[in-house]
């Protein structure tokens, strides 16, 4: 029978960014992929807080309220796309913009779309493209909030 190791969860915040460019919540159980993903969006004027899986990122969201989410896909305890769905299912979250950073193959895409994803990043992905893409959810997010309406797809 194979060793397994469970670490305690740990406060994932990064700092509080005055006049960031909004909050975003990281979601991946690679800890070099969220690294290079959280450098990358502060270097834009983010403020990035991170989680390890789809469970830390329910536990933390009503929290740190983001103004988007990036998910992986494949994660222990629980995927990006049940993530997704929970957030969709959530009236608190529902209106939330969800971007899932994987190698988006054509199911991933399907099955993202099914769960309420608005956008797709393939890995390896191009820093800017990254930005480019929270920055467009980001301001959808805002755009939406000033007319009223939810910024997501919801449910």
């Amino acid at each position: 029978m194979a060793k397994t190791r469970t670490r305690g969860l740990r406060a994932t915040y990064s700092r509080v960014v005055p006049g960031a460019s909004g909050r975003v919540l990281v979601v991946d159980d690679n800890k070099v992929i969220r690294q290079l993903i959280k450098v990358n969006l502060e270097l834009e004027g983010f403020e990035v807080v991170t989680a390890n899986d789809g469970a830390e990122c329910l536990d933390v969201v009503h929290r740190v309220r983001p103004d988007a989410i990036t998910l992986d896909v494949v994660m222990p305890r629980l995927d990006g796309f049940g993530a997704a769905a929970q957030l969709r299912a959530d009236p608190r979250t529902a209106h939330l913009p969800l971007a899932i950073v994987s190698a988006c193959t054509q199911h991933e895409v399907e099955a993202g779309i099914a769960a309420g994803v608005d956008a797709f990043l393939a890995k390896p992905f191009e820093p800017a493209e990254l930005v480019r893409v929270v920055r467009r959810l980001v301001e959808r997010k805002d755009r939406r909030e000033r007319k009223g309406a939810p910024a997501g797809r919801g449910v």
